[in-house]
C-alpha cells in the first residue's frame, strides 16, 4: 500500500512566517527595545542640560573679557554714563591706545618689554631645568632619589608669596636687588614643572629606546636633547605656558625687588597707574592698558597649542 501523503500547508496572501533563530529570539526577549524611545528622550534631556551648563560656564569666564574689550573702546564719560556691557556712542579704541603708549613718556612700552623679557627668558630656562631634573629623577636611579622628589613635592605646596621675603633677603645679600636678575633668577625654578616632567618622562620615554640609543653609541646629553625632549614636548609646552602665565601675573616679587620704575613689569606698572586714579582720571588708560596686557597671553596660547599632541612615541618600539 502507498503511504498516506502529507499535505503541505499552503501560504495565503498576507501570511508571513514568524521569524525564527537566535537573533529573532533575542529581539523578542529584549526588554529594552520597548523602552528605547524613553531612553532617547532621557539622553536628549541630559545632553541639553549639559550644554546649558557648559554655556553658562563659558559665559561666566568670557563675560569679564567682553567687559574689558567693550570698556577699552570708551572714553571716561562713556565708561560711567553708558551700559557696561555694550559700546558707547563713539569708538575711542585708537585714541585710548595712543594715550596708553604716550602716557608718562611712553613708559608703558618699557613695562611691556620688561614683562616679555621676564616671561620669555624665565619660562624657557625654567622649562629646560624642569625637563632635565624630571628626566634625571625618572631615568637615573640613585640613592635618595625619592627623598629629593618628596622635597620637590613639598615645594609645590608652598604658596609663592611666602617665599618673597626669603628671596629678597637672599637677593639683598648677593647685591642683585633692583636689577633684572632679582626677578629672572627666581623665575627660573618651577617645582611643579619638575614634578610634571618626571611623571611624563616615566610614561613617554621608554627605557628600551634609550638603551638602544646607548648601544648605537649615543651619549647621555645626545639622548636627552634628541630623543627625550621630543617625546616630552607636550609636557614641556604645558610647563612653559604655566610658567609664562605665572611670571606674567607675578606681582608681589617685583614689588619687593624692584624700586626703579623702568624695570617694572606690566602688572606693577598698571597697579601704580590704578593707585593714582583718585588724583587723575586715567580710567580709560588703565582699562586699555589691561586689555593690551592680555594680548601676549592669548598669542602664547594660540602659538603653542599645536604642540599639544599625544602618541608621539607610538611606533617607536616594535612589539
Amino acid at each position: 500500500m502507498r503511504p498516506p501523503s502529507r499535505s503541505t500547508p499552503t501560504r495565503t496572501a498576507g501570511h508571513r512566517r514568524p521569524p525564527c533563530g537566535p537573533a529573532a529570539r533575542h529581539r523578542r526577549s529584549d526588554p529594552g527595545r520597548a523602552a528605547l524611545p524613553g531612553r532617547r528622550r532621557g539622553t536628549s534631556a541630559a545632553q541639553l542640560s549639559t550644554n546649558v551648563l557648559l554655556f553658562a560656564i563659558v559665559g561666566y569666564f568670557l563675560l569679564p573679557i567682553w567687559w574689558l574689550i567693550v570698556s577699552a573702546t570708551k572714553s571716561n564719560g562713556d565708561l560711567f554714563g553708558s551700559n557696561g556691557f555694550w559700546f558707547g556712542s563713539h569708538f575711542h579704541l585708537a585714541d585710548n591706545l595712543t594715550k596708553v603708549f604716550r602716557h608718562s613718556d611712553g613708559i608703558f612700552s618699557r613695562w611691556l618689554l620688561n614683562s616679555l623679557l621676564y616671561c620669555g627668558v624665565g619660562a624657557v630656562v625654567a622649562t629646560l631645568f624642569a625637563a632635565m631634573a624630571g628626566y634625571a629623577l625618572a631615568k637615573y636611579p640613585f640613592k635618595g632619589r625619592e627623598g629629593v622628589f618628596a622635597v620637590i613635592l613639598g615645594a609645590v605646596l608652598i604658596p609663592p608669596p611666602l617665599l618673597a621675603l626669603p628671596l629678597y633677603l637672599l637677593a639683598s645679600s648677593t647685591g642683585v636687588v633692583n636689577t633684572y636678575w632679582s626677578v629672572l633668577i627666581p623665575s627660573a625654578v618651577t617645582p611643579f614643572g619638575v614634578y610634571l616632567a618626571r611623571v611624563y618622562a616615566e610614561a613617554s620615554v621608554p627605557d628600551e629606546l634609550t638603551d638602544a640609543a646607548r648601544v648605537d653609541g649615543a651619549g647621555e646629553l645626545r639622548i636627552f636633547f634628541t630623543i627625550a625632549l621630543r617625546l616630552m614636548s607636550p609636557a614641556l609646552v604645558t610647563i612653559c605656558l604655566f610658567q609664562f602665565v605665572g611670571i606674567w601675573n607675578n606681582f608681589f616679587l617685583p614689588l619687593m625687588m624692584l624700586a626703579d620704575d623702568s624695570r617694572w613689569p606690566l602688572t606693577l606698572g598698571l597697579y601704580f597707574w590704578n593707585s593714582q586714579l583718585r588724583d587723575q582720571p586715567w580710567y580709560d588708560i588703565v582699562v586699555t592698558g589691561s586689555l593690551v596686557s592680555v594680548v601676549p597671553l592669548c598669542i602664547a596660547f594660540l602659538a603653542l597649542q599645536r604642540f599639544w599632541r599625544s602618541g608621539l612615541s607610538a611606533g617607536s618600539l616594535k612589539s
